[in-house]
């Protein structure tokens, strides 16, 4: 597998976006919902990874920089058929250590708080994420889960 920064242009990463986007809305709130189109994604505070195998598009994430010190994961989704077999794990664990070298001393998320995002809070949780309140500029919301985590910078 590998990990690459990605500029959000070949047609696998941004079919995957859109399903991401389809699907919080069918499982949030429309008002509730975060999930970022491609556009938001290109701005220059945003850095897109995607991870392949081989040539296959096994999934993305992205991290935006809300100051020098504190970034926010955004767009975390893997492809059907990675599911389950430490993609997210190993994208995530990257995207922890560019935060670090860049300098930042927090990394937070919001994502959804109904049983289908379980599995993505479980992960947070396994990598030391911890439940917080709202961020930057979110508010309370009985849809959303704030997690954050402190970084060592080595």
């Amino acid at each position: 597998m590998r990990i690459i920064v990605d500029d959000l242009s070949g047609s696998e990463v941004i079919e995957l976006l859109e399903a991401h986007v389809a699907e919080m809305l069918e499982n949030s709130p429309e008002d509730s919902m975060h999930a970022l189109d491609v556009a938001e994604l290109r701005k220059p505070e945003f850095t897109f990874w995607s991870v392949w195998e081989d040539d296959v598009l096994a999934g993305c994430g992205a991290v935006k920089e809300h100051d020098p010190s504190f970034g926010e994961i955004k767009s975390m989704r893997m492809t059907t058929a990675f599911r389950g077999r430490g993609v997210a794990s190993m994208l995530l664990r990257h995207m922890m250590d560019e935060a670090k070298a860049r300098g930042y001393t927090r990394l937070s998320l919001e994502t959804g708080s109904g049983e289908f995002y379980l599995p993505a809070v479980r992960l947070y949780e396994r990598h030391g994420f911890e439940h917080c309140g709202p961020f930057a500029d979110y508010t309370n919301d009985p849809h959303s889960v704030f997690m954050t985590r402190e970084l060592r910078i080595n």
